[in-house]
């Protein structure tokens, strides 16, 4: 059996005091000097995968996100969430879970307590394949394409309210934009959401829309689509990560610090975890 490389993060009793702990399983204890190269935008998407620790775990309180193989029973659960959680706001689930089955192009994030996957959220890179919201969304999606713009997506994002708060949604971000950015090179983030999350989503992150609302085939509901660039969020993150300001709306407040994302990048790049 393959051991799970995880990094564990808990509070220090110091003020503002956090660390990282690698699991008994890490090799070394060291952070890696360099990392394979980002593949290019017209790069066969069958490389992107291989970048990565297939036996990362992010491990945060009693909580942790790993990344999603195909044919697992992982992927299972995340399909049955993703059917849940869309089925109770009737919306469809068919397209949801068969259409955007995990494929090179894709990485899918799952947050789970347990054996129970409780939150969820996929990662589309632009490798010349299209995007899921090239259907709604093209010619705003190619006025980003056009000025030399490195996009990906998030698509699938899925939480239980019960098990949920902030500081989750911001853990599984956290490595969405670690892997978007710091992996893969990727330079902006764009979204396709229901125009009543949309508020939420400028608030705590930044995001701002950039698509007028359209019915989305894929889910019978109206969608917006929203952008981020990463230079902004990577902004953002070295200001509020840590911050105790209970005023701050921010979810950047959650992530980690940026010695502290270091380590988290060395882990999901860590290829020696494959052998």
């Amino acid at each position: 059996m393959k051991e799970i490389y995880s990094v564990k993060y808990k509070r220090l009793n110091s003020s503002n005091g956090r660390r990282l702990e690698i699991s008994p399983g890490f090799r070394g204890g060291r952070l890696h000097s360099s990392r394979p190269s980002p593949p290019s935008q017209a790069e066969s998407t069958v490389a992107l995968n291989t970048h990565l620790n297939p036996n990362f775990a992010f491990v945060r309180n009693d909580y942790r996100v790993r990344l999603v193989e195909e044919a697992s029973p992982l992927h299972t659960k995340v399909n049955n969430l993703i059917t849940g959680m869309y089925g109770a706001r009737g919306l469809i689930t068919t397209t949801a879970t068969s259409s955007q089955t995990i494929a090179p192009q894709r990485l899918t994030l799952a947050a789970s307590s347990g054996h129970r996957v409780f939150g969820t959220l996929t990662l589309g890179m632009d490798t010349g394949q299209g995007l899921m919201a090239d259907e709604l969304y093209k010619s705003e999606v190619d006025e980003l394409r056009s000025r030399g713009r490195r996009l990906c997506e998030v698509t699938r994002l899925a939480f239980e309210p019960e098990l949920s708060c902030q500081e989750v949604m911001a853990t599984i971000f956290n490595v969405a934009f670690v892997l978007a950015r710091d992996v893969h090179a990727r330079t902006d983030l764009i979204a396709e959401v229901h125009p009543r999350h949309a508020a939420f989503y400028r608030r705590t992150m930044g995001y701002q829309v950039v698509g007028p609302v359209r019915m989305c085939p894929r889910v019978s509901a109206p969608a917006v689509l929203l952008h981020l660039c990463l230079d902004f969020a990577r902004n953002q993150i070295r200001k509020l990560a840590g911050s105790e300001t209970p005023s701050e709306r921010s979810l950047y407040r959650f992530f980690l610090p940026a010695a502290e994302q270091k380590a988290l990048l060395s882990q999901l790049t860590d290829t020696a975890a494959n052998g």
